[in-house]
C-alpha cells in the first residue's frame, strides 16, 4: 500500500460506512434517489448515486472530485472533507436559494444542467 496502512484503509472505511448510515446521506444530494449513494463528492463533501457521480465527473476535477466510497482507497483528508460536510449542510450551503416548488431532474440532460447550475454556476447559494 503506497502511504497508507491496512489499518488506515479500514478506519477510514468504516466512517465512510458511519457516515453513510445517517439519515441526511442515504439519499443522493442532486436528484435524492434513495437508491443509497455509493460514490462521493469528496471535495465538495457529498454522498450521490451513480448517475450524478458519473456527472460530477463530467464537471472537471476543478469543480467535483468524485471516489467510490468502496472500491476507492480514500486519504485523511478526503474523509475528513465527507465528514465536515456532509449532504444535509450541503444541501443549505449550495440550495440555499432552490426555489422550494422546485422538482428533482429526472433525466440525465436535466440532472447535468441542475448539477452544473448547483456547483460550477453556484445558482442557487446565498452570494
Amino acid at each position: 500500500m503506497t502511504g497508507k496502512s491496512v489499518k488506515d484503509v479500514d478506519r477510514f472505511q468504516a466512517v465512510l460506512n458511519s457516515l453513510l448510515a445517517l439519515e441526511e446521506n442515504k439519499y443522493c444530494a442532486d436528484c435524492e434517489s434513495k437508491a443509497g449513494p455509493r460514490w462521493a463528492s469528496w471535495n465538495l463533501g457529498i454522498f450521490v448515486c451513480i448517475r450524478c457521480a458519473g456527472i460530477h465527473r463530467n464537471l472537471g476535477v476543478h469543480i467535483s472530485k468524485v471516489k467510490s466510497v468502496n472500491l476507492d482507497q480514500w486519504t485523511q483528508e478526503q474523509v475528513q472533507s465527507v465528514q465536515e460536510m456532509g449532504n444535509a449542510k450541503a444541501k443549505r450551503l449550495y440550495e440555499a436559494f432552490l426555489p422550494k416548488c422546485f422538482q428533482r431532474p429526472e433525466s440525465d440532460q436535466s440532472a447535468e444542467i441542475f448539477i452544473r447550475d448547483k456547483y460550477d454556476k453556484k445558482k442557487y447559494m446565498d452570494k
